[in-house]
């Protein structure tokens, strides 16, 4: 039978199957082209699938500005403390105008001092002499104290260059936990570990009560508050506490009473101690302020004459 003798709605459906026959066929060589093209292309290689993949950037440093936030700030007096002037100072608002060494010891202490006890970690080192010679300063700061024999090792060496200087040692006189297992032979009385008692006593017995003297408060309150008083120094030393936060604090707040010109210097930068954290505080201190940090033995020192303008926030 011809096409045009069927049914109209056979010829329809005829039309669309050959129709589709068609397009399917279109379709499929389509395909095939485009799959033997792909297979065809060589594979990219190691080099190149790195290359379209996004490269990580590397990190900038942290710059000044994102670095203020580490920075310690306090109130700090606009009228420096003359060198004369900063004993008395001290006797006046920590001592209430006595000397502690006065009537010292007092005879119930007798029994639980020993006439000499000394002991320091680098108190004798060179570095001592070579920034006392260089510097000649008129007051100096220790911050982490002790027993004294740092303060004791520096009154002999200012003695030797015939210097009238002034020594002040902060230092809660508490030691730290589990100091005592060290140093059994340390008194305790009600709870007292006596290490206040004993550096008077040492300090008595090296005949230095008119150069050292103690201000027995934490580092970091005492140095605020020698800040607020307008007290500075020309050489501050910084051995208390080793780990990170604590050695940070120290040195931000000892630079802020720093005189221009003078050292800062610390111990513990090339011993166990420094993994604490010692030296990454005082690389970063160094960083911050532009400052370049220099050695001595086992000793950072910086020294500030001759560097850009001091930051004081």
């Amino acid at each position: 039978m011809k096409d045009e003798q069927r049914p109209f709605h056979q010829r329809s459906r005829l039309s669309i199957a050959k129709l589709f026959t068609h397009t399917t066929t279109c379709v499929v060589l389509v395909l095939l082209s485009f799959a033997m093209g792909y297979l065809s292309r060589s594979s990219p290689t190691q080099q190149q699938r790195q290359q379209l993949l996004p490269q990580p950037q590397p990190t900038p440093p942290p710059s000044v500005s994102q670095l203020d936030s580490f920075r310690v700030t306090a109130q700090c007096s606009n009228s420096p403390v003359p060198p004369h002037l900063v004993f008395p100072m001290i006797l006046d608002r920590v001592f209430n105008n006595t000397s502690p060494y006065m009537n010292f010891p007092p005879p119930y202490l007798g029994a639980f001092l020993r006439e000499k006890r000394i002991k320091g970690w680098g108190s004798n080192g060179a570095v001592f002499e070579h920034l006392i010679e260089r510097v000649k300063p008129l007051v100096i700061i220790e911050v982490g104290t002790f027993l004294g024999a740092s303060a004791l090792h520096m009154v002999n060496v200012t003695r030797k260059l015939g210097l009238q200087t002034q020594i002040l040692c902060l230092d809660d006189f508490r030691g730290w936990p589990g100091f005592r297992d060290r140093f059994k032979d340390i008194n305790m009385i009600n709870g007292d570990v006596l290490l206040l008692q004993q550096f008077l006593q040492n300090v008595v017995y090296f005949n230095a009560t008119g150069s050292v003297l103690p201000v027995p408060f934490s580092t970091g309150s005492g140095l605020a508050k020698l800040c607020e008083w307008g007290i500075t120094a020309d050489l501050i030393e910084i051995d208390a506490g080793h780990d990170f936060i604590s050695a940070w604090g120290d040195i931000n707040r000892a630079y802020r009473i720093l005189r221009p010109g003078g050292v800062i210097f610390g111990h513990d930068y090339f011993t166990a101690a420094d993994n604490r954290g010692v030296r990454r505080a005082v690389d970063l201190f160094a960083k911050m302020n532009n400052l370049k940090i220099k050695i001595d033995g086992q000793h950072w020192v910086i020294d500030t004459a001759g560097a850009s303008t001091k930051q004081i926030s």
